[in-house]
């Protein structure tokens, strides 16, 4: 552990929960992956290898119930801080690796997508890696924004004069090359807050990887991600989305809506605890509603009252109220995918992933508020992966995986991050030691 890591790390208070370790386990060092899901509801964090063949393998998986985190973001530090020990000491665990740094999901920080055009004379010279770079670079600073970090910075294509549709530039002679960069970036403190609570769990970040996008890599096809497809990943506090198309990804928003406010509807409209509320959105939820729902009665235990003063109110109740909520999410997608601008790249696909997304009907209602075909995601389990986490609520935590093995990258043998001034990762630790 270097010098940092151990200023950072924190005892456990004694009263802490027998499956939450006091001290994450010492055991033997490895290079292995390890990616971290943080989420509103619940984290999750894998450990894998890559195997000779450039597929990842799972090594050790774990999650725990979100305790300090607010739409994605870390809004209790002490809390965040425990719950994310407990789980990825529990992955270790099973492992049997000890990791020094780890890959974050975006999903705080309200993230943004910008597309910048670059072009840079040639003079009629060959393409170098360091004009690769050089473009790259132009397009994160042409897209600075006052008090947020750039996350992501993705060629989207490459143009050696008139020539478009460059995969690799390198080698080509031209007098100008050209292209898109996309940048995604986020507002710098929420981004520290993620560093210096990992830095508290002995942990350094790696790098982030915006959780839309890595949804849609481990729930689309190849087909979907060429032709073009909109992944919405509904989560607890939060509802990502993010467009694909000829292999890319072209544009990615967090909306500030999710399962979680589902779950708060219904407990104030029937005036029920929080934890029956959601038990009622998972057993009985629905976004459509049929005619036996009037006659079916559920109980519903009331606040403040005895414990055994029960009401009963029809399931149609219960589903009149997620129904408008699940309307507004869809819209609020209909109206960011309007206001972006890429109705002809969109493709005709809808995929839904996240926990949110279970809920029986919610692909029928995203297709008619949106006008195109709905599925919900399958997630494209890699090897070693457990059944219990091959569900859509676990679609970024393999995306991330994915993304870590190269999947989703251009250029693979350039690392198209070493033109951002000392790294996020780094500039966040530095910050921190600097500061704390």
């Amino acid at each position: 552990m270097n010098e940092l890591s151990r200023r950072f790390q924190l005892p456990l208070p004694l009263d802490e929960e027998e499956d939450e370790p006091a001290s994450r386990p010492r055991l033997r060092q490895s290079g292995s992956i390890g990616v971290l899901d943080i989420g509103s509801t619940k984290i999750a964090c894998i450990i894998g290898r890559i195997e000779s063949d450039g597929t990842p393998r799972v090594l050790g998986f774990a999650w725990q119930r979100a305790r300090g985190v607010r739409g994605g973001a870390i809004a209790e530090l002490h809390e965040a801080e425990r719950a994310i020990r407990a789980c990825v000491g529990q992955a270790e665990t099973e492992a049997d690796v000890r990791l020094r740094s780890i890959t974050v999901n975006l999903s705080c920080g309200q993230p943004e997508s910008h597309v910048v055009p670059v072009q840079l004379d040639m003079g009629g010279r060959a393409v170098t890696e360091a004009d690769v770079r050089r473009v790259l670079l132009a397009g994160r600073t042409r897209a600075a924004s006052e008090g947020r970090d750039i996350i992501h910075a993705l060629p989207l294509g490459w143009s050696v004069d008139n020539a478009e549709g460059v995969a690799d530039p390198r080698g080509l002679f031209c007098e100008t090359l050209s292209a898109r960069v996309h940048v995604v970036d986020a507002l710098r403190p929420a981004l520290r807050n993620v560093g210096s609570c990992l830095l508290q769990c002995d942990l350094e970040v790696s790098e982030m990887v915006s959780a839309p996008m890595a949804s849609g890599l481990a729930v689309l096809v190849e087909d979907e991600r060429q032709l073009g497809a909109t992944v919405i990943d509904m989560g607890g506090g939060s509802t990502g989305m993010a467009v694909f198309a000829d292999g890319q990804l072209l544009d990615t928003a967090q909306l500030p809506i999710g399962g979680s406010h589902i779950t708060h509807d219904i407990a104030r409209g029937l005036s029920t605890p929080t934890p029956h509320a959601e038990r009622l959105k998972t057993m009985y939820g629905s976004a459509y509603s049929s005619p036996d729902d009037d006659r079916e009665m559920l109980p519903v235990p009331l606040m403040g009252e005895d414990e055994h003063q029960i009401a009963k109110v029809p399931r149609s109740m219960v589903i009149n109220i997620i129904r408008p909520r699940l309307e507004e999410t869809f819209q609020l997608v209909r109206d960011r995918l309007d206001a972006a601008g890429l109705t002809n790249m969109q493709g005709n696909r809808i995929v839904l992933t996240g926990g949110a997304s279970q809920l029986p009907g919610v692909s029928d209602l995203a297709g008619k508020i949106l006008g195109r075909q709905a599925r919900i995601g399958r997630v494209a389990a890699p090897r070693g992966l457990p059944d219990s986490a091959s569900g859509p609520a676990f679609a970024t935590a393999v995306g991330m995986l994915a993304w870590a093995s190269g999947a989703g990258r251009t250029l693979h043998d350039i690392d198209l991050e070493a033109e951002q001034p000392g790294g996020l990762a780094r500039r966040i630790v530095k910050f921190l030691r600097d500061r704390l």
